[in-house]
């Protein structure tokens, strides 16, 4: 509901609740105070709307009653002349607003709906505290999604299985994150993980420190090294960025994959190696292959147990519950009290399209636990003049955040209609219009038998 409106002269309640439900709102009236007080708790999502004179319990007694039960629920007084002194105190009590009797339909619709968007941050901040100390932090990539859920179950399945793995997923999407969880799922958890970033070493030192090298084996070598690969014997070695791997390094990684050896540099001295491969790529490795840029013998030897990490964009519903997350975990990190949700935030997060994935909510909640947000958007405001790119049409947004609110409904009850049509408010046939509308495939998010 989005407003119960309180006032004991049946007339004058009836045309209220007639004018502001012909402005889109649903409204509970109520004949008392005591009416209201009976059906209210701290989980009601509107505002409410009271006149103070009434018999028995009047609208500031109300106003108290409901202040103690949330103090955080909008309250809108409605007063004639005389009470407007008192309505002033109320608010300094903490009511949201009053209204002089008689006031414009116009400002009582005003109001209420500067209220309902307090309330619904309000609420909002709630649930995201909620769901955030609810996150188990040795979870992987937090998600309600199904593609989640399916990827956490397969993790599962893989972590003691002790096969080579592919993992692809986007920049950002949490590649690094899947290795560690198969490391630490699995019997190789008390042996170290060892990571590589075959993108990030040159061409000139990779084989050194993925091989090892004697001393004197090339110019600078001036003693031993144990290279990564051997390092990880017994535990598990991650590859990230395969796909930047040199042709002729593909083909010594394909022998240690077929043979678990290895061969240092400057000896032929062969040594066994006991690991997992765990290796990721940010590209379809197979396209690659049908190129030439990659041996298709070693994205074999490599695809026996592929996982894909779906990007932010391909599970929005998520995106709350990581921000959540995230911004919980940076104002601990910062030493402060994680910040209340605001609009401008809220905005974000449901129109952004998220190219730098997880990693690029992350960073952005350490600016909101920072306060740097509101500067961002204050000086983004003052050069929009020189902006080159035109904002998304006001259509398109409020389609976005629609389409985002019946996904989240539908991931949150598993796909089931009756419930999801609950919990949005609206008609079935509503909503089956809207799954339309949106390309929403309601499958996807039904439960697992």
């Amino acid at each position: 509901m989005d407003v119960a409106f309180i006032d004991d002269d049946d007339v004058l309640r009836a045309a209220n609740v007639q004018a502001l439900m012909l402005a889109g709102l649903t409204v509970m009236p109520f004949a008392s105070a005591e009416a209201a007080l009976d059906d209210l708790d701290e989980t009601f999502p509107g505002v409410v709307v009271s006149d103070v004179r009434m018999p028995r319990m009047d609208g500031l007694t109300l106003f108290r009653h409901l202040k103690c039960m949330d103090a955080d629920l909008p309250v809108i007084l409605i007063t004639g002349h005389g009470d407007i002194a008192m309505a002033v105190d109320a608010m300094r009590e903490g009511a949201y607003d009053f209204l002089a009797k008689p006031y414009p339909m116009d400002r009582l619709l005003s109001a209420v709906r500067h209220a309902l968007e307090k309330r619904r941050l309000v609420l909002e901040n709630r649930d995201l505290k909620r769901r955030a100390e609810q996150v188990d932090d040795d979870e992987p990539l937090i998600g309600i999604a199904p593609a989640m859920a399916r990827l956490r179950q397969m993790l599962r399945q893989l972590a003691d299985a002790d096969v080579d793995v592919l993992v692809e997923g986007e920049t950002g999407a949490g590649k690094e994150v899947v290795a560690n969880a198969l490391h630490r799922w699995s019997r190789r958890a008390n042996r170290p993980l060892v990571a590589v970033n075959c993108g990030a070493l040159p061409e000139s030192m990779i084989e050194s420190e993925l091989f090892g090298h004697e001393a004197g084996a090339f110019t600078g070598a001036l003693k031993k090294r144990v290279g990564r690969i051997e390092h990880a014997s017994g535990g598990t070695l991650f590859l990230d960025e395969i796909e930047a791997m040199s042709p002729a390094l593909q083909v010594k990684l394909l022998r240690v994959l077929e043979a678990r050896e290895v061969t240092p540099l400057g000896t032929n001295e062969v040594k066994r190696v006991n690991l997992r491969v765990v290796a990721a790529s940010k590209i379809d490795l197979i396209d690659l292959v049908k190129k030439g840029e990659f041996r298709e013998d070693l994205y074999y030897r490599l695809h026996v147990a592929t996982l894909r990490i779906p990007p932010l964009r391909e599970r929005r519903e998520d995106v709350p519950l990581l921000f959540g997350h995230f911004l919980t975990r940076a104002a601990q990190r910062f030493g402060r009290e994680p910040p209340p949700l605001t609009a401008t935030v809220r905005r974000h997060l449901d129109g952004h399209g998220w190219p730098g994935n997880v990693r690029e909510l992350a960073h952005y909640a350490e600016r909101v636990a920072l306060g740097l947000v509101a500067e961002e958007s204050a000086a983004a405001t003052s050069d929009a003049g020189a902006a080159t790119a035109a904002p998304t049409p006001l259509p398109e947004r409020v389609d976005a955040f629609e389409a985002a609110e019946i996904r989240a409904a539908l991931a949150a009850t598993k796909g089931d209609v009756q419930s999801a049509v609950r919990t949005l408010g609206i008609p079935r046939k509503t909503f089956y219009d809207k799954l339309r509308r949106h390309g929403i495939d309601q499958g996807r998010y039904r439960a697992e038998k």
